[in-house]
């Protein structure tokens, strides 16, 4: 939040770019802490990198399937341990799914972290028996779990094994609903685009021109980073079909 407001008392010279996780964090900042902006006053030019939540288990987990987990947690919801930072899109997106798949999502037995590193580690290590935290932080610990869920409408990259939600959906009779667990990337103050056009042209076409770049484009994919070019338009869009998902489901993140 504070960096957030930071960036927006800035000159509107086109020198300050902001480089955030627009989502969740604008959202929950304004839904959860009263932040003094709103959604609108940040104008994205490109999100980039958009983590998806991944349910995963470890390796030794006698789990082999979300399905699995619904059924399990249907029985007993008590029965497994659930690793998620709170407040999160994760954290929505796991409580979304159990709640579509008729479960009492207040006996849950939930363990939570501080960030997504400490709740990748602890699925990888076994600490819980199911994570629900961002997939790109798990592309380094692959040997180590056992991707179950892609809180998505379409595969995720590297673990395109992964049943998406809403196919995990389908088979079992409910509506999958989520969230995208982060989106990030590069934004300006919508007062820059609309009171200084020139500026923003000439920033947004830099960043377009350095986006597309055949080098930085090899380094990020050395780096298994996100590089696609999505611009302004499409990346506001689902910058606010996040929020609005995040607005309508704000007593989950409240109860978390």
């Amino acid at each position: 939040q504070l960096g957030h407001t930071y960036a927006l008392q800035q000159p509107m010279d086109g020198y300050t770019i902001l480089c955030t996780s627009a989502s969740p964090y604008i959202p929950l900042s304004i839904l959860l802490y009263n932040a003094p902006y709103k959604a609108e006053d940040f104008w994205m030019i490109n999100l980039p990198s958009r983590d998806i939540t991944l349910a995963a288990t470890a390796t030794d987990k006698p789990i082999d399937s979300f399905a699995q987990v619904l059924e399990t947690l249907k029985k007993d919801p008590g029965s497994l341990s659930l690793g998620v930072q709170p407040a999160s899109g994760d954290y929505v997106n796991m409580m979304l799914a159990v709640q579509a798949a008729g479960i009492d999502r207040n006996a849950l037995r939930i363990v939570t972290y501080d960030g997504g590193g400490p709740a990748r580690n602890a699925t990888a290590g076994g600490h819980v028996d199911v994570g629900f935290v961002g997939g790109e932080g798990f592309l380094p610990l692959k040997d180590k779990i056992k991707p179950l869920a892609a809180f998505s409408a379409e595969p995720m990259k590297g673990f395109e094994n992964a049943p998406t939600i809403t196919q995990i959906g389908q088979q079992a009779g409910f509506q999958a609903e989520f969230v995208d667990g982060s989106q990030r990337g590069w934004a300006v103050s919508t007062a820059l685009k609309n009171d200084q056009p020139e500026i923003y042209q000439t920033l947004a076409g830099a960043i377009e021109r350095a986006s597309k770049s055949p080098e930085m484009i090899k380094t990020l994919e050395g780096q298994e980073l996100a590089t696609t070019w999505y611009g302004p338009e499409a990346s506001n869009e689902a910058y606010m079909a996040s929020f609005a998902t995040l607005e309508k489901h704000i007593a989950l993140l409240k109860g978390s």
